[in-house]
């Protein structure tokens, strides 16, 4: 079970509490203990006139470690030297930490439904797709984007949610940038097109890399470095990384190369391959792809 975020309402007071040279040290050893927390997470604020207020350190909570536990709360506090509980011993908090004063039945009921909710909420969002393409020849209308809309019919045949994130510059930066900001806005793919290349102007697998450096990334087609072009890089990559829940993908960017790269991302997204596989499965088709272009282009050299 995930820990639930507590929405910095951290505060815990206890109230109708007896306390008589209490060991404060040992009461908030026991809410730790109770709530499955460590003796660092709780920090005792203040004690006097009946109640103690604790504060808890950490970010989040599992739920279940909560629901129903003042019961048990209150005799591992009456164990406590110094320290005396009653029924009227009382724990309330403005956040999910009031949860311990909850019949566990309804607790348990009310964590089922948010549960449910929430894996529904993230099915609904692993289906939503952005689309970048990329290049200041797309940019500046100077080449006409046919891949968005191949990628988009395909996606939506797959029961995609399908929306287009605009055309982006050779900036890295930027180029990251937008990947996170499609991440935060929950977005469960997004797939980038060309910017993939060889030439130091070609920045999108450097902006994926910016937004996972564990992404992978592995070569179609190596170059000799310093001919031609290929002055500062010597491969042609794909991309496959993770933000989150997100899945990035950068596809090159000619579109017989995106449909073929597009078709093998679709198998193994059906697959469920993780991002090392799913990329070389992506690499595979392309460098075959390109075998191919290669062989006829030997045959009918004047073509092309």
């Amino acid at each position: 079970m995930a820990d639930y975020d507590l929405m910095n309402k951290t505060e815990l007071s206890i109230r109708n509490v007896g306390l008589r040279e209490a060991d404060l040290g040992g009461l908030a050893d026991a809410v730790a203990d109770t709530l499955g927390l460590t003796r660092g997470d709780v920090l005792v604020t203040d004690a006097r006139d009946g109640q103690v207020v604790l504060d808890v350190l950490r970010r989040g909570v599992d739920p279940h470690d909560l629901l129903g536990k003042g019961p048990e709360l209150r005799r591992r506090l009456a164990a406590v030297p110094g320290v005396t509980c009653s029924e009227e011993t009382e724990f309330v908090s403005k956040g999910m930490l009031s949860w311990i004063a909850l019949d566990p039945e309804e607790g348990r009921e009310i964590l089922r439904r948010s549960e449910a909710m929430a894996e529904g909420i993230r099915r609904r969002l692993a289906q939503v797709a952005t689309i970048f393409a990329t290049g200041a020849e797309v940019v500046g209308g100077a080449v006409k984007d046919t891949n968005t809309r191949l990628i988009r019919e395909r996606l939506e045949t797959e029961g995609y949610i399908v929306r287009f994130g605009g055309a982006l510059p050779d900036d890295e930066v930027f180029i990251a940038a937008r990947l996170r900001d499609a991440a935060d806005e929950g977005c469960g793919l997004v797939v980038t097109t060309g910017g993939v290349g060889a030439e130091d102007k070609d920045r999108t697998i450097e902006a994926v890399l910016r937004a996972d450096p564990g992404a992978a990334t592995p070569h179609i087609v190596k170059y000799e470095l310093g001919v031609g072009r290929h002055r500062h890089k010597d491969v042609v990559r794909i991309g496959v990384g993770t933000l989150g829940g997100t899945l990035l993908v950068a596809l090159p960017g000619p579109n017989d190369e995106v449909q073929i790269g597009l078709e093998a991302l679709v198998e193994g997204l059906a697959r469920g391959l993780p991002k090392e596989e799913l990329a070389e499965r992506i690499a595979v088709r392309l460098r075959e792809r390109l075998r191919e272009k290669r062989a006829a282009h030997l045959h009918h050299p004047g073509e092309g």
